[in-house]
């Protein structure tokens, strides 16, 4: 069957509108869900309104970078403005600004619907488990609806309208450039109130988790959404658009009907992706007296399935190449094995979970060491799952000419993040059935309806530790994508500057033993860790303010420590800290990732910047799983002991698995999540300026 790229096109931006038109019926469907609970209103209201606030500042200060960059971008690429096309210049920073809008965009649709579903779900919770997990999956579909729609339409009208691939890169790297920011902010925000509403609630006064009298408690909640929902929607929309960014520019790069072919590839297998996970939203379900946990993930191994199925049905009906189609098989297939060791190592029902739990009875440095632990055992088989892909697929793909392995690589990474729908779906899943349960301690709804939002939270820290395996995995693909992406631009701009004959390359591959590769390759493994910490360093320095004010008020509020009705909180004091360490936070790491790339291409040139992002890659994805991972269990080993074993709440055990959490909580959800935008940021940037690093570079 012959069928046009044009008309592919066409069907992808059809598929993205049905997704989006899925998207406002969810949204409907859980606005319409019972809420009448005054208490539960008041705070979910407080809970939106700093949500809200906290985006806005944000916003304004990501504005003015977005600025800055775009005028740069308006000057210098894809080329000078003085010596190349001023017309492609301004579609690269048209293309730019329509990225960031768009990631922004994500995460506003996100707050949107999980400051509404979180008091939907606590007041389901009343009737049971099932109601209440509908209510909370359902709003976070709408964000993964949302956040895929817009990425596929987003990347389509890109290049049907500009009809230049390197423009694609110029959007992804608004989408990666401001999700860096809002991830690491968002994080900052969002640990900086756990963790102080934690340390002094639980471990100091030995207070329930989200008990009102807590001054930070409004300002955790607050940074579940502002964190977990709008920085994660931001995040995976750049995931998405990356991958598919650099497999289209490897695509266009084979020239003739073989990039027709595989451009159509592209959009055809990204289109079914978003059907499968529409499709998969829409038929998960839960019993009366279901497993949270098997929900979820039997709706991630539907959505696999008809992603499995319906790309080989196009595959033979259009007659794509069975080679590509093997190595998006390949990343699906790694993604979801991925996934199951990442469960194992964080879900509660698993011995790692349960042994951290039990060393905590020994005190908080045993909980700590055996968690850091485990972390660093479950980064092996994902690190091996990314590598046997990308072997795997470059195998697969090679015979079929020259590129084709590092096309067949991009399009591994296209599979893997082919459901990332559903993946979106799971994960902000997660801080609404926490923000739940939270609303539900606050409204007094008593132990066992607690104990039904506490069971949705569990399942909630599980899938978000498979999840975040799952997208720092597929970000790891898709940068060893992107590397092949920026090599192409390097030869391509090699034979424009007459360094090459045409038809030569300029890089064929990077040698560790050359000096200059090895100067950025040490460079670039350094780059993860510094940013790392910088981020951490910005909850801690955050979290010891928070810690300082919530004592204030428990000292100076005459009968807030005894819970009197007239004593009152000041919880909008917490939000405000929180939000101002927040925004003075998030810029420096992300500029540190950023200025040290255009250091290392402006010394070492196009050959220096292969060995940074080779060990960029390397360190950011081992540290990236590590403390996603350990962040993770050290969550539910908390959960664990709370649950009643080891002693449970009170107990030392408990003490030192809270301790084990607020370590955690800068892991899993600041730093962790973070590095896999701040790799792609970096490789992003080697591209676009691929052409003034072979021109200008001092060795």
């Amino acid at each position: 069957m012959v069928i046009t790229t044009q008309l592919i096109q066409v069907i992808a931006i059809l598929i993205s509108f049905l997704a989006l038109g899925v998207a406002a019926w969810l949204y409907t469907w859980v606005k319409a869900q019972p809420s009448s609970n005054a208490r539960i209103a008041e705070i979910g209201e407080y809970i939106r309104k700093g949500a809200n606030t906290f985006l806005k500042r944000e916003y304004l200060v990501l504005t003015r970078f977005a600025a800055v960059a775009a005028l740069l971008i308006l000057v210098l690429l894809p080329k000078p403005i003085w010596k190349g096309d001023i017309v492609s210049n301004i579609l690269m920073a048209v293309s730019y600004i329509f990225g960031t809008v768009l990631s922004a965009l994500a995460g506003k649709i996100g707050i949107q619907v999980a400051t509404i579903a979180n008091i939907k779900a606590a007041e389901a919770a009343k009737k049971g488990i099932k109601p209440s997990f509908m209510a909370g999956f359902r709003g976070g579909a709408v964000m993964g609806m949302a956040v895929v729609g817009t990425s596929l339409l987003g990347v389509t009208l890109v290049l049907m309208i500009v009809g230049d691939a390197t423009s694609l890169l110029g959007f992804s790297f608004g989408a990666s450039s401001l999700a860096l920011f809002a991830k690491a902010g968002g994080g900052i925000y969002t640990k900086t109130a756990d963790i102080s509403a934690d340390l002094v609630g639980k471990v100091e006064l030995g207070i329930n988790e989200d008990d009102p009298r807590n001054p930070a408690v409004i300002a955790d909640n607050v940074g579940d959404n502002v964190g977990d929902v709008a920085g994660m929607g931001a995040d995976l929309f750049d995931s998405n658009v990356a991958s598919m960014a650099a497999a289209l520019v490897m695509a266009t790069s084979f020239g003739g009907a073989a990039s027709q072919s595989a451009v159509s590839m592209v959009f055809a297998y990204a289109a079914i992706g978003l059907l499968a996970s529409v499709i998969g939203v829409a038929t998960a379900r839960i019993g009366k007296d279901g497993d949270p946990s098997k929900a979820l993930n039997s709706s991630t191994y539907v959505t696999t399935a008809i992603f499995a199925v319906l790309t080989a049905v196009v595959t033979y009906l259009f007659n794509f190449e069975w080679r590509i189609w093997g190595a998006t098989a390949i990343g699906l297939l790694v993604g979801t094995v991925i996934g199951i060791t990442s469960d194992y190592f964080t879900n509660d029902a698993k011995p790692p979970v349960h042994e951290v739990a039990n060393a905590s009875k020994s005190g908080p440095a045993f909980t700590i060491l055996s968690g850091f632990s485990y972390g660093l055992l479950s980064s092996l088989p994902a690190l091996i799952g990314i590598a046997l892909s990308a072997l795997l697929a470059y195998k697969v793909c090679a015979p079929l000419g020259e590129g084709y392995g590092m096309f067949g690589i991009s399009m591994s990474a296209l599979g893997m993040l082919s459901i990332v729908g559903m993946i979106i779906s799971n994960d902000a899943y997660g801080p609404i059935v926490d923000n739940s349960r939270g609303l539900a301690e606050m409204g007094g709804f008593g132990e066992d309806v607690i104990a039904t939002a506490d069971e949705l939270d569990s399942a909630g820290n599980t899938v978000k530790a498979v999840t975040k395996g799952f997208s720092i995995s597929a970000a790891g693909l898709t940068v060893i994508a992107l590397l092949g992406a920026f090599m192409s631009e390097v030869n391509t701009a090699a034979v424009e500057h007459g360094l090459v004959e045409a038809g030569q390359k300029f890089i064929d591959n990077f040698d560790i033993m050359n000096p200059t590769v090895f100067f950025g390759l040490i460079v670039g493994l350094a780059i993860p860790a510094v940013f790392s910490a910088m981020l951490m360093l910005g909850v801690d320095k955050n979290a010891q303010r928070m810690v300082g004010e919530i004592h204030r008020q428990f000292d100076t509020i005459p009968g807030l420590k005894e819970g009197r009705e007239d004593a009152k909180p000041d919880y909008e004091k917490c939000i405000e800290i929180a939000t101002a360490g927040a925004i003075k936070e998030l810029i420096p790491a992300g500029l540190v990732a950023i200025f040290s790339t255009i250091a290392v291409g402006f010394i070492g040139g196009a050959q220096a910047i292969g060995g940074f992002l080779t060990g960029n890659i390397a360190s950011g994805l081992l540290l990236a799983l590590l403390m996603s991972n350990a962040g993770g269990l050290w969550d539910n080993a908390k959960k664990y002991v709370e649950a009643g074993n080891f002693g449970g709440k009170g107990s030392v055990a408990h003490k030192s698995a809270v301790v084990g959490d607020t370590v955690g909580d800068p892991f899993k959800d600041t730093a962790g999540p973070s590095i896999n935008t701040q790799i792609t940021v970096v490789s992003l940037v080697s591209s676009l300026l691929a052409v003034l690093f072979i021109q200008f570079s001092i060795f």
